[in-house]
């Protein structure tokens, strides 16, 4: 399936999978390594098409490169203040990218831990405000919740083999630009 692109900037050289791969950052083979860790500005719901952090981060999820997703995410939430809505829906994506990675380490529990958190969230962001009704910042709330589904039945099956070359998940976050 071709998966959609929302930046120009290049995907990384592999996916980090920890203790099977260089990791990114501490590593001097790392495919981050030296990079200065980016400060973005808050990510605003109604501008979120603005914020080039968010929308590769977007791009790493949909491409497999879940850590990098999470590392591009965790950004946006410093910068958010870790609080409120928009601070709730980026840890709502982190928590989910992490059980991503958990998946792929083969560390069932550790899946099942994030994504359970992950409908926590979406449950506190849709009782934060009603533009989570359908769509926050762009993506679907419903596809988000539906990745985590994904996640958890994975989990539930029990230890997988690591690193675990999962496949592509079955769905994508796909970003709906305004009019």
């Amino acid at each position: 399936m071709e998966r959609p692109r929302y930046t120009e900037r290049p995907l990384p050289p592999y996916s980090y999978v920890p203790r099977h791969a260089p990791h990114p950052v501490s590593n001097p083979l790392g495919h981050m390594y030296g990079h200065e860790k980016p400060h973005p500005q808050p990510l605003d719901p109604d501008r979120w098409f603005e914020s080039d952090e968010y929308r590769y981060g977007i791009d790493l999820f949909n491409h497999g490169f879940y850590w990098e997703a999470h590392e591009a995410w965790e950004s946006l939430w410093l910068a958010a203040g870790r609080r409120g809505p928009t601070a709730i829906w980026l840890k709502a994506l982190i928590k989910l990218a992490a059980a991503v990675v958990k998946l792929r380490e083969g560390s069932s529990i550790g899946a099942l831990r994030h994504a359970l958190r992950v409908q926590q969230l979406l449950a506190e962001l849709q009782t934060a405000t009603a533009d989570a009704a359908h769509r926050y910042c762009g993506v679907e709330v419903a596809v988000v919740a539906e990745l985590t589904r994904q996640v958890i039945v994975v989990g539930e099956r029990g230890p997988l083999p690591a690193p675990h070359s999962l496949a592509m998940l079955k769905q994508c976050l796909e970003l709906d630009y305004p009019s």
